[in-house]
């Protein structure tokens, strides 16, 4: 930064400290106001969960922010299975989450850079397509799913219903769901890069995998953690294909809690649902590190 920029900032700094009481508050002191009121207000339902979670009485009723008294039972209840294999559970949840998450980008980032890089017949009409099958929710094939998936598990039982393996293979019918994020990505990166590295001799994927993955990082890492998250939430078809006890998912399993008896279990519930968080926070954490330095690596080389 030069010394003219940083002089400006200066002064910009100084007239804003000078300014008096009414005008700072027009200019400066309501935006603090508004970023306060949504802190909180994004903070409520999170404090309430954990303060719920480690309140010994755990029911809606006697419930409350700050709970009066703590104690790990809930947490004890849950882990000791109690209440269900809470493990089994979290375990699943990992392994269709993990298995989803690099199936679908893999399948999205392969589909983008065939239609952003690719001239071919049906490119527009096929991205279109992709474009109007991720308008419809998920739930409105479940129907269909259900069917398929009872007729398919008599020929092949491992992919039957109540099983992972089918679980994950009826999820992976969104697997082109990050299709448009990464082809929004690619379509801003210089195609000289491409032309240079075939005539060189690479071919397609040593392109894509050589060249424009590394500078696609911040993508990547932005989809794999939507992807995650959504795996991770997702109740309907788990709810329809996971019945046995030993096959569900944390979302179907904690709902099952709340079925059966929300006063009596809506500590252990909270206490499952904090639990869950722990997998998404280490993913972000994780993420944001190659968010961070994959955007300034691709700043640097552009």
């Amino acid at each position: 930064m030069s010394s003219s920029s940083k002089q400006m900032l200066a002064n910009r700094g100084a007239a804003q400290h000078h300014l008096t009481g009414g005008r700072w508050f027009r200019e400066v002191g309501w935006r603090y106001i508004v970023a306060v009121v949504a802190l909180v207000f994004a903070a409520f339902p999170i404090v309430f969960i954990i303060g719920v979670s480690f309140d010994p009485r755990g029911s809606t009723t006697a419930s409350s922010i700050l709970p009066s008294s703590i104690s790990l039972s809930n947490y004890q209840t849950l882990l000791g299975g109690a209440k269900g294999p809470f493990l089994r559970w979290y375990l699943n949840t990992i392994i269709v989450c993990l298995l989803v998450t690099a199936l679908q980008l893999a399948c999205s980032a392969l589909a983008a850079y065939a239609f952003s890089r690719l001239r071919f017949r049906g490119r527009r009409g096929g991205i279109l397509l992709v474009l109007l099958i991720m308008m419809f929710p998920n739930f409105l094939a479940m129907t269909a799913l259900y069917s398929m998936f009872t007729d398919l598990g008599t020929v092949f039982p491992a992919i039957r219903l109540s099983t992972l393996a089918g679980y994950i293979l009826a999820l992976m019918g969104g697997s082109l769901g990050q299709v448009w994020l990464i082809k929004g990505t690619l379509d801003s990166i210089p195609k000289s890069l491409d032309e240079a590295a075939i005539i060189d001799g690479a071919s397609h994927f040593q392109v894509f995998r050589l060249i424009l993955l590394p500078i696609l990082v911040p993508i990547i890492a932005t989809t794999a953690m939507l992807a995650f998250v959504g795996t991770i939430s997702e109740f309907m078809i788990g709810s329809l294909f996971l019945v046995d006890n030993d096959t569900k998912t944390l979302a179907v399993g904690l709902y099952g809690l709340l079925q059966g008896d929300k006063s009596a279990n809506y500590g252990v519930f909270a206490a499952g649902a904090v639990m869950v968080s722990v997998p998404v926070i280490i993913l972000f954490q994780v993420l944001q590190r190659y968010i961070v330095g994959g955007a300034t690596s691709g700043a640097v080389k552009g």
